[in-house]
């Protein structure tokens, strides 16, 4: 059975490769826009179902099909990827001291059958006090712009944080793989 993933993310790609099953990667294009009132957790878990339905569409083969999103949540607010470097400026400094609140959505639909497995992981990163001028360094050399709340934990923004939180480290680079494998088992794929 074909394993897609339903993401155009590097950061998705690069950590289900770590479990060694061979997959293909195919962009889901959906509005990414949330919904008036929409809860982050509800936004997260609709975005991840909406992108593996987006990518089992056009297949007329078995597949398990990956979909995943994530959230960076400060005061109830969705800070989404910054875009530019003055933006991604503007959220660490908003995040320095604080904690944000990271939800990640996971489905895996099984194209066949109609199985939809789904599920919402949180994560939590405590930041450091930020001086401007670390803020501006860091955004600088790790160029964070496209990913959630303007932080590579997998890279040089660990050195942002006083400390995480949560069930799953990989949840907070966007693609739950603790979980990912419960899924996949439930589906006949057993690792390792």
């Amino acid at each position: 059975m074909r394993l897609i993933l339903g993401s155009a993310s590097p950061y998705r790609a690069e950590l289900l490769r770590r479990l060694g099953l061979p997959f293909e990667q195919t962009p889901s294009r959906i509005d990414e826009t949330p919904r008036s009132g929409e809860d982050p957790a509800a936004y997260v878990m609709r975005l991840a179902i909406a992108k593996a339905k987006a990518a089992a569409a056009p297949l007329d083969e078995p597949a398990l099909i990956i979909g995943s999103d994530q959230a960076a949540v400060l005061d109830g607010e969705i800070l989404g990827k910054a875009q530019t470097f003055e933006r991604a400026v503007a959220q660490l400094r908003r995040a320095s001291g604080r904690r944000i609140e990271f939800l990640t959505g996971l489905a895996l639909i099984n194209n066949i059958t109609g199985a939809v497995q789904s599920d919402m992981i949180p994560a939590r990163a405590y930041f450091r006090r930020l001086s401007e001028t670390s803020i501006k360094r860091y955004v600088e050399c790790e160029r964070p712009l496209d990913c959630a709340g303007s932080i590579k934990v997998e890279g040089l923004g660990i050195v942002l944080l006083q400390r995480l939180e949560g069930d799953d480290p990989t949840a907070l680079i966007g693609l739950p793989l603790i979980r990912l494998t419960a899924m996949l088992a439930a589906e006949g794929i057993h690792l390792p």
